[in-house]
């Protein structure tokens, strides 16, 4: 039995994972399925592609040479899909989206729901993820990004503006008093969000012309950016959160901003894409619509 496109696609899935658990996740499929899968184009191939018996998913010399080959000639098959079906002037393929759990959830979800409706011919998939954009394996059309991209070689578009800023509920800050500097964070019970690459605990302030940081503890850790923000309701300590996520609480009172008068550094909301040479007209006009709604959806929502 020859290889089929669908086999390309299903390994182009798997080399793109954290673990088969997570191909599975993606695929709508069962891990016994994905397995099974795996197996039957291994032997199809007569050659090991994935290491077994390792926690995280390690694609073989074989493995990695087979992926890297996968994403020329499926790239190339979409470049020829998108257009033959452009000609017909409606939206038509798949659309995978990545993004951030809880922006995800509360915002990116309902703006491609809507632009779903508007164009039927399409299927949209969103990922949503606590771990990292890892640029080395990409599986995504378009990913929504808050922050720095971590990967200059990616195509950028800023959807909205955004800033990380520091907040504790009022019945914490009456309990152990408001901090004045920078510096007096370091005295405080920090909840620290577990959610991209490089030092979690070093709480960045101040601009490019004076950039300065301080190094923050607690006893409450997470990759979950809700749980997080529920310890600080309750009490339990100061966060750091995107502005556009803390807004509706600190409007209400829920939560307070601590240091007001110490800028912080950017962290601007960004659609990503590969910056080859072909975008699909799909894949524009997501952008666009994601650029024309999103800012209005986080300024609603204070």
């Amino acid at each position: 039995m020859k290889t089929t496109v669908d086999d390309l696609k299903f390994f182009q899935v798997v080399a793109a994972s954290e673990t088969l658990t997570a191909a599975s996740h993606r695929l709508g499929w069962s891990l016994p399925v994905v397995s099974k899968r795996l197996s039957a184009l291994e032997s199809r191939l007569d050659v090991r592609l994935v290491q077994r018996g390792t926690r995280r998913l390690v694609l073989t010399s074989e493995g990695a040479l087979y992926a890297s080959g996968l994403d020329s000639i499926l790239d190339r098959l979409r470049e020829l899909e998108d257009l033959v079906t452009e000609r017909s002037g409606e939206l038509r393929g798949a659309l995978v989206v990545q993004a951030t759990l809880g922006l995800g959830r509360a915002h990116v979800a309902p703006l491609l729901a809507e632009f779903a409706a508007a164009h039927p011919q399409l299927q949209v998939q969103l990922h949503t993820s606590a771990l990292p954009l890892r640029p080395q394996r990409r599986n995504f059309d378009v990913a929504v990004h808050v922050g720095s991209p971590p990967d200059s070689s990616l195509r950028m578009r800023r959807l909205a503006e955004n800033r990380r800023v520091p907040c504790a509920s009022p019945a914490y800050l009456e309990r152990r008093g408001a901090p004045t500097r920078v510096e007096d964070l370091a005295r405080h019970d920090c909840i620290v969000l577990r959610e991209n690459e490089g030092d979690f605990a070093l709480w960045r302030f101040g601009d490019a012309g004076d950039p300065r940081h301080v190094r923050v503890r607690g006893p409450l850790q997470s990759n979950d950016g809700d749980i997080v923000t529920g310890w600080a309701l309750e009490g339990r300590g100061v966060i750091m959160r995107s502005e556009w996520h803390v807004r509706p609480y600190v409007a209400r009172g829920d939560l307070v901003r601590v240091l007001p008068h110490v800028p912080t550094p950017a962290a601007d909301i960004y659609a990503l894409t590969e910056d080859d040479g072909h975008v699909p007209r799909r894949v524009t006009e997501l952008i666009e619509h994601l650029a024309a709604h999103l800012p209005g959806r986080l300024a609603r929502a204070s």
